[in-house]
């Protein structure tokens, strides 16, 4: 089973300081350290499970500046075969929809052979969850979102997918098709020395924009159907009431407030 695996270098949020650049169109990326994106890295792992199930390849696809080949010689020395990196300065500032079109280029420019195309779910970064659908559009073949557990039939692939309210959805998609990766499907194995070592070896073939038959103004600002017009800490315009007294007066005076807003 040939797989290929689209992954990304995210800024790792989650014990900075976030600050808003002075044009207001993203965040402050240059003390924050990067790392794969968490839905990504269970796409990676997915994709290597099955490998290792079925037989086949893996290729790994970002992109991103050269910083993001750390993210792909990570899914190398996690079991990936090979890995393709695209990028061309024009690329900032590309929304989702460009991202699935450098991603759909990329496939075809090259003559990828896949039965499965897996992704994360969304990009920690922007949460927009629009590139694995919107690639499998663009190719031409079946997708499903949200996937938490797949099993491969014959010519077919069998999935559950999370919905809202704890619900679950089993349907059957024809090969090849897209699978956009939920956390938890699976548990990302940790990256050992032996495959930090085979990774060195392993191809990693960088790309530009002419190697994909693209222009620099079908991407970016210009070619991105999205524009973000501000980026901003939400101001506090509520805080907390602590309410003295004992449980019976505090449960007296929430009664009070509750009624005062029509609440109850």
């Amino acid at each position: 089973m040939d797989i290929i695996v689209c992954v990304k270098h995210v800024p790792d949020t989650t014990e900075a300081e976030v600050r808003i650049r002075p044009d207001k169109k993203d965040i402050e990326k240059v003390d924050l350290p990067f790392v794969i994106n968490e839905w990504d890295e269970y796409a990676a792992e997915e994709a290597i499970l099955l490998k290792e199930k079925y037989g086949g390849t893996v290729i790994a696809i970002t992109v991103g500046p050269p910083e993001a080949e750390a993210t792909l010689r990570r899914v190398l020395a996690k079991g990936a075969d090979m890995a393709i990196r695209v990028w061309d300065d024009a690329l900032e500032g590309s929304d989702g929809y460009v991202i699935a079109k450098v991603l759909a280029n990329t496939i075809k420019a090259k003559g990828l052979k896949y039965d499965l195309i897996l992704t994360g779910a969304q990009a920690a970064d922007d949460g927009y969850a629009l590139v694995g659908p919107m690639l499998a559009e663009m190719l031409g073949i079946p997708h499903a979102t949200l996937v938490k557990r797949e099993e491969v039939l014959d010519g077919r692939v069998k999935v559950h997918r999370e919905l809202e309210g704890g619900l679950e959805e089993v349907v059957e998609l024809t090969l090849p098709a897209l699978l956009t990766i939920q956390t938890g499907i699976n548990e990302p194995r940790y990256v050992s020395i032996m495959g930090i070592r085979k990774a060195r070896k392993k191809p990693l073939e960088v790309l530009g924009l002419p190697d994909i038959g693209m222009s620099p103004d079908e991407v970016g600002p210009a070619g991105s159907w999205l524009e973000v017009e501000e980026v901003y800490v939400p101001p506090a315009e509520r805080v907390a009431e602590i309410l003295p007294g004992g449980p019976s007066e505090e449960a007296a005076k929430l009664i009070e407030i509750l009624k005062s807003r029509g609440l109850i």
